[in-house]
C-alpha cells in the first residue's frame, strides 16, 4: 500500500517531532498545496502530533484525509511481521 516517493511527503522516523513539523511547514511555504505525513510502527503517534502542530501553526491548513494500513516487513532476524502505518494528508483550505 505504501506509495512511491513524493516530493511533498514527510517521512516520520527517529528525530524530534518538531523536525517533521518544520519540514511540513517549509513545504507549504515553498508552495505545496498538499503535504503527506507518513509513519509506521511506533512513530505513528509522532506523525499525529506533527500533523496537529502544523494545523495549529498554519491556520489555513486542514487535515484532508487519513489513511491507516499495515505493511509486512522483514525483521533483523529474518522473520516477517506486520507493522501499522498511517498517512495524514494536510492541505490548504479552499476559499
Amino acid at each position: 500500500m505504501a506509495a512511491p516517493y513524493q516530493a511533498n511527503a514527510v517521512l516520520v522516523g527517529r528525530k524530534n517531532t518538531m523536525n517533521y513539523v518544520l519540514a511540513a511547514i517549509r513545504l507549504f511555504t515553498e508552495g505545496a498545496s498538499e503535504v503527506v505525513i507518513r509513519a509506521r510502527g511506533k512513530n505513528v503517534c509522532k506523525a499525529v502530533d506533527a500533523a496537529e502542530r502544523v494545523k495549529s501553526t498554519l491556520r489555513d491548513v486542514e487535515i484532508r484525509d487519513v489513511r491507516i494500513y499495515s505493511e509486512e516487513v522483514e525483521g533483523e532476524d529474518g522473520k516477517k511481521r506486520r507493522v501499522s502505518a498511517i498517512e495524514i494528508v494536510l492541505a490548504r483550505k479552499q476559499g
